[in-house]
């Protein structure tokens, strides 16, 4: 798969770390939350270091839609539902600075980007009524949103609310721009280095171990979307989801407005410019990650439908992109542990990372400085309301518990047989080992078929030709590198005769 971000992405490849290495803050994750932390960090005269595991922008931040957008689907009545207004209106104030934050540096930086409006629509006639409690919501949250009808595009559309002047950008493009004013700080960027670990040191400073040695700090932030620390047990908080994006050249005018379904399955539209002219970009279709049989129906049904609705659509690109929903429907900015500020987490930006994860380095960096946003409570980590999320928490627990058994027990065929064809994989049984055995490019792969995190069953991703834990979404290559946390360690090969075609 391929991405419409990535493929002319002028991103230049940055060095692994040199071990033995000290800094005050070291930022674990090179996305939107990690390189805006560590450039508020810098700018306050806090000597930082950002480690990545592959890329600046390999994960949901170089990968998403590009809204940054305080419309948000049916986050609005979710969180009013949930919580109350008044926190409603703390989480839009939140979404707001960071929308202004993230306008002002593409200003400053030359990002280009574009102001149209954003709109919630109902495919059906039933999912009026959620459009109609967004609007509510919206607008007991002061947000200037409107209810319209009728709209002049060729997809089906009941009904939307809608908000002006929000902002779409190229979030490739966003992320090479703050990865250089991060280095424009002096402050060093370490790419292709995946942190294992955090321990105590002898001298009071934290020992972060990674792939090529240890560095010290005395604080660390962990912006991986799943920490991979599991002290706070985050994984139990939070579901894992992946979404699917493709891109298409089009005969016909491209609407200018963002939209997104208020149902599911999801359907995310808007208009990308590109050096030939506008392109359609067409998302949703979302599943718990490893909870599919095949992912590759979830692309074809995107392509399907828009195909149905905008004849003559040509296919460019298709990829993916996973982030992660908190049960609690707050995102999460503070201490891994309660009273614990060394080592801070962000993480349950549920789809909205660009605003969502650039307040939550505001929230960081703002705490870390002693100059905390007046909403910074509503992202914090450890809340009495957090306990207004039990039932899905319980929900989430148990579907994490369903999967753990069916992957033992029922998605293990039996010993060793005949390799997978191209483009296949499989989970077999030797005794009580399972393997993960696929094919691809030619060359078979066998590697252990347990997730090394807390043990699922790995299943196989048949369009992105990976291993996907069901459990909390750790991800795989085929070899068994890991793609995606909070599994900081691959799955380990093996070698298992098996008879020949």
């Amino acid at each position: 798969m391929t991405s419409l971000w990535t493929k002319d992405a002028e991103v230049p490849a940055r060095l692994r770390l040199t071990p033995g290495l000290r800094f005050d803050t070291v930022v674990i994750g090179g996305g939107i939350t990690g390189l805006v932390t560590a450039l508020l960090l810098a700018e306050n005269g806090v000597q930082v270091a950002v480690l990545e595991a592959r890329r600046v922008g390999a994960a949901a931040s170089g990968l998403n839609t590009g809204k940054v957008s305080l419309l948000q689907g049916t986050r609005a009545q979710k969180i009013a539902r949930m919580h109350s207004i008044s926190t409603l209106t703390r989480y839009v104030e939140a979404n707001r600075d960071a929308q202004q934050w993230l306008v002002r540096f593409c200003e400053e930086h030359n990002v280009d980007h574009q102001r149209e409006p954003a709109l919630t629509y109902a495919q059906t006639a039933g999912e009026m009524k959620q459009v109609r409690a967004e609007y509510e919501a919206t607008q007991r949250a002061g947000l200037p949103t409107e209810l319209v009808g009728d709209l002049e595009v060729p997809f089906p559309v009941h009904g939307a609310v809608r908000l002006d002047d929000q902002v779409q950008v190229d979030p490739m493009a966003l992320i090479a721009a703050l990865a250089a004013q991060v280095e424009a700080y002096t402050a060093p960027i370490y790419e292709s280095t995946r942190a294992h670990g955090v321990r105590s040191g002898p001298d009071g400073d934290l020992i972060i171990d990674t792939e090529h040695g240890d560095l010290a700090a005395h604080s660390v932030v962990l912006a991986t979307a799943m920490p991979i620390l599991d002290r706070g047990g985050f994984f139990a908080r939070l579901e894992a989801e992946r979404s699917y994006l493709t891109a298409y050249r089009v005969p016909q005018p491209i609407p200018r407005e963002m939209f997104i379904s208020a149902g599911q399955p999801t359907k995310s539209l808007r208009y990308a410019p590109t050096p030939d002219g506008n392109v359609l970009v067409v998302g949703g279709n979302a599943h718990g990650v490893g909870r599919t049989d095949s992912a590759k129906t979830h692309v074809e049904a995107l392509v399907d439908w828009t195909k149905r609705w905008f004849p003559g659509a040509e296919p460019l690109y298709s990829w993916s992109a996973q982030d992660h929903h908190p049960i609690g429907e707050l995102p999460y900015a503070g201490p891994l542990l309660p009273g614990q500020d060394r080592i801070t987490v962000a993480t349950g930006f549920a789809k909205w990372g660009l605003t969502n994860g650039t307040a939550a380095a505001l929230a960081l960096a703002g705490r870390r400085t002693g100059k905390p946003p007046a909403w910074s409570g509503v992202f914090e980590t450890w809340r009495p309301a957090e306990l207004k999320g039990w039932f899905s928490a319980l929900k989430a627990n148990a579907g994490v518990a369903q999967q753990m058994g069916s992957g033992w027990l029922l998605r293990l065929s039996g010993g060793p047989g005949t390799a997978p064809e191209e483009g296949c994989g499989k989970v077999e049984r030797h005794g009580l080992s399972p393997s993960a055995v696929c094919t691809v490019d030619g060359t078979t792969t066998e590697v252990s078929a347990v997730c090394p995190h807390l043990g699922g069953i790995v299943r196989w991703n048949d369009v992105e030709m990976s291993w996907d834990c069901p459990l909390h979404g750790s991800r795989f290559a085929p070899d068994g590198t890991v793609l995606e946390g909070p599994a900081t360690k691959g799955l380990s090969p093996r070698v298992v005769p098996r008879p020949m075609h």
